[in-house]
């Protein structure tokens, strides 16, 4: 059996990864695995009982304290279910707060007993005026704060770097408005 391949695709909220993400998932019959899908119910209801505002996650301490790091041990967990079934698998979320840290990748191949996996990074770009346009376009609560701090949000989100080692980084830029599929 050949190792399966782990695709990670990251961009900020509105850089249109998800778009990027589905195609690869559909290309390569791979299990495609998103965030936000995967958690938004738990987090906005979690964030409710604890009396702070669902749509608000940037700015909550408590929301990066407790449930950010739940959100990617579940996401990173069900991967590795797959992956040792052996079918490819596409992850779609920011990893915003984990993309400084070089041995990510490879702590969690070890945390959840991750099979040998090849891994690509796609990192989705797209410049700050494409990206405000598109947060304000699909008009969801979760972006309120993020345009309401743009420059906050832009300067700690916007260009970040991968440091991660021991995977291949493919950069996509998704500045064009355009109706053809992605292809990284």
């Amino acid at each position: 059996m050949t190792e399966p391949t782990l695709r990670i695709v990251i961009g900020t909220a509105g850089s249109g990864k998800s778009t990027v993400a589905q195609h690869l998932a559909r290309e390569h019959a791979a299990a495609y695995l998103d965030k936000d899908a995967m958690s938004a119910r738990f987090v906005e209801a979690a964030l409710a009982a604890a009396g702070y505002d669902p749509g608000d996650r940037e700015s909550n301490e408590f929301y990066l304290e407790h449930i950010l790091p739940l959100e990617y041990d579940s996401l990173l967990d069900v991967a590795g279910t797959n992956l040792r079934l052996g079918l490819p698998v596409v992850i779609d979320a920011p990893f915003s707060p984990y993309l400084s840290d070089p041995h990510f990748v490879t702590a969690a191949q070890q945390r959840f007993q991750w099979p040998p996996v090849d891994v690509e990074v796609v990192r989705v770009r797209v410049s700050p005026t494409t990206l405000q346009m598109r947060l304000r376009q699909r008009g969801l609560e979760r972006d309120h704060w993020k345009l309401a701090h743009w420059d906050e949000y832009w300067a700690k989100h916007g260009d970040q770097a991968c440091a991660w080692t021991g995977v291949r980084v493919t950069e996509f830029d998704n500045d064009a408005l355009t109706d053809h599929q992605p292809t990284p």
